[in-house]
């Protein structure tokens, strides 16, 4: 099985408008998808947002469970945060994958919407299972990831979808879904 990565894109996102913004970071999004990560083998978890004092905020949430009384009454907090990493660029993690695997990672978008390169879960799980180029997943918060970096990914997945017509998760479930999708048995 190849390296998966994810990284969860607070900025450029839409807000509910279709204007560009920047999200904030939230304590359940950096806890949740750590554990999800941890689950289903994900080699890092990349946080990425530009603005320092949010990358603070998250430093703070993560120091009370890798530290004190709450890694003591949570312990299994601390292997899910270990995976997790702070940047303030997507082109920073790309970078860092590099350095670490010696090539260049496949970028796989997640959204609500359906686009003209879209690929079911079954062909990009197989692409994961080859294992020849490390896969960055990438999910968006807000209402999504900014068209610029959608244009930008070599694969987009298929959206989720229920019976019916509704199809906005919180970034958490849909990135639960999609993991087992990818690698759950």
């Amino acid at each position: 099985m190849g390296d998966l990565y994810i990284a969860l894109i607070h900025a450029p996102v839409y807000n509910k408008n279709m204007e560009t913004i920047a999200t904030s970071i939230t304590n359940l999004d950096i806890h949740d998808i750590a554990r999800s990560s941890t689950t289903y083998g994900v080699k890092r978890y990349y946080i990425v947002h530009p603005a320092q004092a949010q990358q603070e905020l998250a430093r703070r949430i993560m120091g009370y469970w890798q530290e004190g009384f709450g890694a003591e009454y949570n312990p299994n907090r601390q292997e899910a945060f270990a995976r997790v990493k702070l940047l303030s660029e997507l082109a920073e993690v790309e970078e860092e994958i590099y350095q670490e695997q010696g090539r260049k990672p496949l970028r796989i978008a997640t959204d609500a919407r359906r686009y003209p390169n879209t690929l079911d879960y079954a062909t990009v799980r197989a692409k994961i299972e080859k294992g020849e180029d490390p896969m960055l997943l990438l999910f968006g918060t807000g209402w999504g990831l900014h068209k610029d970096v959608m244009a930008s990914c070599d694969i987009i997945l298929e959206p989720i979808y229920g019976p019916g017509e509704w199809n906005h998760l919180s970034v958490r479930s849909a990135a639960a879904i999609i993991l087992d999708r990818l690698r759950g048995h």
